[in-house]
């Protein structure tokens, strides 16, 4: 090589250095593509996504074909920059250390450390151009790729790994999750809180959101007649329940709409009542929410009982209970959306001690614990582990509750005031 030209050399290896930086930043790029963005992409007829796809379905190949190029322009490299040290310095004991120290910080910085930082930061603008040559040069050494493949996919196969197993991981609710919460911007908050809710359904059960029995409200048919006339033309709900005595003997469902036509016919009675009642649909009390949903969805129905194990009626829940565990409530003001919580003068708020707390927690924002007792009235018994007299006061989950009143066996009605600060709080407690 003593004819070739200095310049000729230097130009050859720049040109080395660059082809090794491609492969290198190829490598990376390809590897750290979002799977799922890329598959979006090809589906909407990107070009670079539909290669990119292609060489990904089987990355044994793609990284064979690109570390048989890469490591072929080092070795190329490493000789060729030797022997222009050589040329420049002469042929002394210390040119060849010269030459390594020099070729290694080379390919450390320049066909290493910066393209493979530029490719993770910037996956698709280099690994979509990149396939153009990816693509035909895999085409081209296939024979080589596969011979070498071969060796190494049968070491993989000793452990138990096949080269085939490239289908993406499906992706579980926490990562969803994550994804949800880092969309910033590109999402609206309300949005975001609604998908969030979603996830929730199936920590949740029928249970946490149900009416409870003695708040259920319905039609006694062995009520006076009068009375439920009256209770059809007056009640706010569009399904009550059809019994006789207690909901324990419910005979089913009746949808006010089917009944109010009737009101102005003199034979509306009992019997022409029953025509228009819709059996009782019965749900287990552990249902999650976001199997309900769908079984409200196959079952066309928008109401039903919760039983317990021994089939006892524990609670009423509907559709619009679970929509708005996804949505929130479909009204914003308080005082006619919560009717046991009434706002005071002083900031605080005297609550219903049967109030559910999952409501409490979506109408007020508060962060009261729902992992154990589902109304107020349990969650500070549980607390307490008594019946507090009137006038107690504790902290609760960081929130100041004081007893305004009790009755036998529960707390009917208290006070809390806003949650205390964090520090005061910790405090508190400690």
């Amino acid at each position: 090589m003593d004819d070739i030209p200095l310049s000729l050399l230097f130009g050859a290896l720049g040109l080395l250095i660059v082809v090794s930086a491609f492969f290198s930043a190829a490598e990376i790029a390809l590897m750290t593509l979002d799977r799922y963005r890329l598959r979006h992409l090809a589906r909407s007829g990107h070009p670079g996504a539909k290669r990119a796809q292609v060489l990904l379905a089987r990355p044994d190949r793609v990284i064979g074909v690109i570390l048989l190029g890469s490591n072929f322009v080092n070795a190329l490299l490493s000789t060729l920059a030797t022997v222009t040290a050589i040329r420049l310095l002469g042929e002394q004991e210390s040119t060849i250390a010269i030459a390594t120290v020099t070729i290694a910080l080379v390919v450390l910085i320049f066909t290493d450390l910066a393209p493979k930082t530029l490719a993770a930061l910037h996956p698709e603008r280099i690994a979509f151009p990149s396939t153009f040559v990816l693509g035909p040069l895999l085409r081209l050494v296939y024979p080589v790729v596969w011979l070498i493949n071969g060796m190494a996919n049968g070491l993989l196969k000793l452990i138990g790994v096949s080269p085939k197993d490239t289908a993406a991981r499906p992706i579980g609710s926490e990562e969803i999750r994550s994804v949800i919460n880092e969309a910033g911007a590109m999402m609206p908050r309300r949005h975001q809180k609604m998908l969030l809710s979603i996830l929730d359904l199936e920590k949740a059960t029928v249970e946490d959101i149900m009416i409870p029995r003695n708040d259920i409200v319905g039609l006694d048919l062995n009520s006076e007649w009068s009375e439920i006339l009256r209770q059809l033309s007056t009640t706010r709900h569009t399904r009550l329940p059809v019994y006789r005595d207690n909901i324990d003997n419910v005979i089913g469902f009746l949808h006010v709409r089917n009944a109010l036509p009737l009101l102005s016919r003199r034979e509306f009675d009992e019997e022409a009542l029953l025509k228009v009642v819709r059996e009782p649909y019965f749900i287990p009390e552990g249902t999650p929410l976001n199997k309900q949903l769908l079984n409200f969805q196959q079952q066309k129905r928008r109401v039903a009982l919760v039983v317990d194990e021994y089939g006892y009626i524990q609670g009423l829940v509907t559709l619009e209970d679970i929509l708005e565990e996804i949505v929130g409530e479909f009204t914003t003001d308080i005082s006619t959306a919560a009717k046991d919580v009434h706002p005071l003068k002083d900031g605080s708020y005297l609550v219903d001690g049967g109030a559910n707390i999952r409501d409490l927690n979506r109408l007020m924002h508060w962060n009261l614990p729902t992992a154990g007792p589902k109304t107020l009235n349990g969650l500070i018994l549980e607390y307490m582990e008594t019946i507090p007299e009137p006038g107690t006061s504790l902290l609760l989950a960081g929130y100041p509750v004081e007893i305004v009143q009790t009755t036998g066996n529960a707390v009917k009605t208290v006070k809390i005031k806003p949650a205390l600060p964090k520090e005061a709080n910790d405090t508190e407690q400690g």
